[in-house]
């Protein structure tokens, strides 16, 4: 290959990961306002609503942001998405945004490597999940990890970019795995939007009640996993 050839391979390599890196830049820039807009649903609510006719396309970016700055809840926006344009549209945009937002941190870990999720992740646990994903049964296991509330998704997209999965299956049983939940957010804030006051705490309640459970037991839950994940001579 000649000096040009090698000079836009470069490029071509280097764009993606300069791309990403540029915007959690600009998102640490400006965090303090990040954090205002995201705080509760009604804040994300009103900023979205100033945006008139564009609104749909401002709230799917502001959902795939939220996704890459992943300190911020996620249940904020799939509520405001649902108080905002209804369970249906509101459904279709989260769920929109949710998928651009972890292919973008697909590949962004598949870019720059186990060394850049480790600035984010404890390499223990990141080691954990790497486990499941490189055995045999990987696409179960990832399955059943999105599923469990209180688990948070966000590793388990970096995670699967640094394992051989295929994008197709990571991005299909990632989004089966969190649809359940991103639909009972969403509904939660269709009803409350519609004064459904009983739907909306009931769904409030079960949706704590759930993270709770998880969280509390989501070393347990990892542990059958792993120990299901792969076949008994691996």
């Amino acid at each position: 290959m000649d000096t040009t050839g090698r000079r836009g391979s470069l490029i071509a390599g280097l764009a993606f990961p300069l791309l990403i890196v540029g915007l959690l830049v600009l998102v640490f820039a400006f965090r303090h306002q990040i954090w205002d807009i995201f705080s509760t649903p009604v804040a994300v609510r009103t900023w979205i609503s100033e945006w008139g006719l564009a609104a749909p396309l401002i709230f799917l970016g502001a959902q795939i942001v939220q996704v890459l700055v992943f300190v911020i809840p996620g249940e904020t926006v799939q509520i405001a998405g649902g108080y905002l344009f209804g369970f249906g549209a509101g459904l279709a945009l989260t769920t929109g945004g949710i998928a651009i937002g972890s292919a973008l941190n697909f590949y962004l870990a598949r870019a720059l490597g186990p060394a850049f999720v480790h600035r984010f992740f404890p390499p223990d646990r990141v080691a954990r999940l790497e486990q499941i994903s490189c055995s045999s049964k990987a696409q179960i296991g990832f399955f059943l990890l999105f599923v469990i509330p209180g688990i948070p998704k966000d590793i388990l997209c970096y995670v699967a970019g640094l394992s051989p999965m295929r994008f197709g299956w990571f991005l299909a049983v990632s989004m089966v795995g969190r649809l359940p939940g991103i639909a009972g957010s969403t509904l939660m804030g269709s009803a409350a939007a519609g004064q459904r006051w009983v739907l909306a705490v009931s769904l409030l309640v079960l949706a704590t009640a759930l993270f709770v459970l998880g969280y509390v037991y989501r070393d347990r839950l990892q542990d059958w996993i792993e120990s299901h994940a792969a076949p008994p001579h691996e």
